[in-house]
């Protein structure tokens, strides 16, 4: 059973259809990569997944159940986290307080406990965790040493991490990440591909991944799609995409024998 699976999922806007037929059958603990040029419709993927756009046409599934036309605060708490192509930190928060918010989609106690704040309560207990769960989430990403700086005064690589790691703060089953190399040097994107690898395992998560960076793409991902102009042009292993004579096309603008 597929994780997550979307079926035919289609997003149209006026007369422009941005993604077509779109199906993926996401395996638990892959790492799927979801390439193709600028303008092939990856992140509108992305936000039909996430609730962010309701599919024009076709189904998105989790663990089997339809979450098509769920809002994206429900599908986060249902367990589908994601990060940004553009950095989104809360500019006026420091490290520590960027990850402790992302912990409020578990919360279960009602508005009213937390407005009082009560010592003792259910609330005050769940925020002892939270805020427990939040140092132990630090040291796994290596942050904890800059947790009370500003979030967007940090490098910018430490930047990403903690943007993945608010994610995981939410306790997903599976992580969306669009473009996590986006502005990295080389080095940069090396190291990123080993804390990917690191979050997959320690985490227990399945990751979902939007990528231009060809080498994180081709040395990190198991399974790959490829889309093009809002289609689905090849799927498989790095090698077999590789030598796809629709992928170069798609890349180069010329066939596989030029």
């Amino acid at each position: 059973m597929a994780l997550l699976k979307t079926d035919k999922i289609t997003m149209q806007f006026g007369g422009i259809v941005a993604v077509s037929d779109f199906s993926l059958n996401l395996q638990k603990g892959q790492i799927v990569g979801l390439i193709g040029p600028n303008g092939a419709g990856k992140t509108t993927v992305f936000n039909m997944i996430t609730g962010v756009y309701t599919p024009t046409k076709g189904s998105v599934y989790f663990q089997d159940t339809d979450i098509t036309n769920k809002k994206p605060d429900a599908i986060t708490k249902l367990g589908i986290a994601r990060t940004f192509q553009n950095i989104r930190l809360f500019s006026n928060m420091n490290v520590y307080d960027n990850i402790l918010i992302a912990k409020h989609t578990r919360l279960k106690s009602s508005p009213l406990a937390a407005i009082l704040n009560v010592p003792g309560t259910s609330y005050r207990k769940q925020m002892d965790t939270f805020k427990e769960e939040c140092w132990e989430l630090l040291e796994a990403v290596e942050l904890a040493d800059e947790a009370f700086e500003k979030g967007t005064s940090l490098p910018y690589g430490k930047q990403r991490r903690l943007e993945i790691a608010r994610a995981l703060a939410t306790n997903p089953e599976i992580l969306l990440l669009d473009e996590p190399a986006a502005g990295m040097n080389p080095n940069e994107s090396m190291e990123l591909m080993e804390f990917i690898r690191k979050v997959r395992n320690k985490f227990n998560v399945t990751i979902l991944m939007i990528e231009h960076h060809m080498k994180v793409v081709m040395g990190i991902c198991e399974h790959i799609v490829v889309l093009d102009h809002g289609f689905q042009i090849a799927e498989g292993g790095p090698a077999e995409i590789q030598r796809n004579p629709k992928v170069i096309e798609a890349y180069l603008g010329v066939d596989a024998d030029a």
